[in-house]
């Protein structure tokens, strides 16, 4: 992949979405569609974005009995995504299920522990452990189940590229040096992510929302 950067297009509102895709669209690698979007859109919505003709990512963050989520991959299988996103708390069997569904040239990535939840946030929900402790575990589960890769943060990724060297890392919570954290609480800046092992790497808002994205893409695109 000769550019990393994979634009979340976090809009409620397709038009919007489209162009600013469109604008940035020669200085990415690739287009993210979140639940957000999803559920806003759904296939009509995932159709148009494929025009654009860049790779797509839907991160739907399946999580469900193993079941529900192989049907739910399924039923994705014919808008061609690059990546999907299934939860690796939902098990190993969930995991192997949801592998097993997807399309031959689809990667399977398993979420381990949201950027925006730290340690006390993990213990709040009765996990007594800490987020790089957390998404190691999950990873070595998701690696069993023969997933292609995980999502993490660029906390955990050097970590889990040492264990698993052919794995496929998705880092999202990517933010520029001195940019806005917003609801992240373990960013990283895009270089560091790619440094240490990241295979795609997730960039919405100081894109999105920049008041120049081109110039915000950019300027990203050329610290890699």
């Amino acid at each position: 992949m000769t550019n990393p950067v994979f634009l979340a297009l976090d809009f409620p509102r397709l038009e919007t979405a489209e162009a600013v895709a469109r604008k940035v669209k020669d200085h990415i690698g690739g287009l993210k569609l979140g639940m957000e979007f999803f559920y806003a859109h759904g296939h009509h919505g995932v159709h148009e974005i494929a025009k654009i003709g860049l790779p797509l990512f839907l991160d739907l963050k399946l999580h469900d009995i193993p079941n529900t989520v192989a049907g739910a991959m399924q039923a994705v299988h014919v808008l061609e995504p690059a990546i999907v996103t299934v939860h690796a708390a939902g098990g190993r069997a969930m995991m192997e299920d949801a592998k097993a569904a997807a399309g031959e040239h689809c990667k399977v990535v398993a979420v381990t522990v949201l950027t925006s939840l730290d340690e006390n946030d993990l213990n709040a929900t009765g996990i007594g452990s800490n987020p790089h402790d957390q998404a190691l575990r999950l990873a070595e589960l998701a690696h069993k189940a023969g997933l292609d890769g995980i999502v993490c943060s660029g906390h955990e990724v050097g970590a889990v590229h040492s264990r698993w060297k052919d794995g496929f890392f998705v880092v999202p919570g990517l933010r520029p040096t001195n940019g806005k954290a917003g609801d992240q609480k373990r960013t990283v800046t895009p270089r560091a992510a790619r440094d240490a092992g990241a295979s795609v790497l997730v960039v919405g808002r100081p894109i999105s929302r920049a008041d120049d994205p081109v110039a915000a893409a950019r300027a990203i695109e050329a610290t890699l």
